[in-house]
C-alpha cells in the first residue's frame, strides 16, 4: 500500500479511537458500579465490576493506539512501516479485544451480520446506559475491523516470508 493510503487509514483509525475513547471515558466518569446495579436487576456486583474492568482495559488500549497514531502523524517524515505496525497492533489490541473481551463479559454473535442486529450480547443483565455505550462502540469498531483486516493478513504474510528466508 502507498504512503498516502496508509496515512489516510491511520488518520481514520486515530479519529475512531479518539471518539470511542471519549464515549468510554464519559461513561466511566459518570457511572458507578452501584448505579449500574440499581439499573441492571439480576446482575451481581462482581459481574458489573468485571464489565467496568473490561471497559477500563479497552480505554487503555484505545488511548495507546490513538497516541501512537498521533505521534506518527505529527512526525516530519511519515514512516509507513511504523504506521502499518501500529495499525496491526490496533487491530489486535483494540478491535479484537472488543469483540473477544479478556474478561468474557460479552460475546459476539457471528450471525448478527446476516440479521442486521447488534452482534454484542452480554452474559448478564446490564443497564440501558451500558447497552447504549456498547452499541455506540460496536459500529465504528466493526468498520475498523474490516479496514484493518488487511494489515493483519499482510503483516502475517510478511512474517512468514521473512522466516522462510532464514
Amino acid at each position: 500500500m502507498g504512503n498516502e493510503l496508509v496515512k489516510e487509514q491511520l488518520e481514520s483509525t486515530v479519529t475512531s479511537l479518539k471518539e470511542t475513547s471519549l464515549n468510554i471515558r464519559t461513561f466511566l466518569n459518570q457511572e458507578t458500579v452501584e448505579s449500574q446495579l440499581k439499573n441492571a436487576e439480576g446482575s451481581s456486583q462482581e459481574e458489573i465490576e468485571l464489565l467496568f474492568d473490561q471497559l477500563r482495559r479497552l480505554l487503555v488500549y484505545f488511548d495507546e493506539g490513538m497516541e501512537s497514531g498521533q505521534l506518527l502523524l505529527k512526525s516530519e517524515k511519515f514512516r509507513k512501516t511504523a504506521a502499518e505496525k501500529t495499525l496491526f497492533w490496533v487491530f489486535h489490541q483494540c478491535v479484537e479485544e472488543f469483540f473477544q473481551p479478556h474478561y468474557d463479559v460479552w460475546y459476539e454473535d457471528s450471525r448478527a451480520a446476516y440479521t442486521g442486529k447488534n452482534a454484542i450480547h452480554f452474559r448478564t443483565e446490564v443497564s440501558e446506559q451500558l447497552k447504549k455505550l456498547i452499541r455506540s462502540i460496536e459500529g465504528p469498531l466493526q468498520e475498523m475491523r474490516e479496514d484493518l483486516d488487511y494489515y493483519e493478513t499482510d503483516f502475517r504474510t510478511r512474517l512468514r516470508q521473512q522466516e522462510s528466508r532464514k
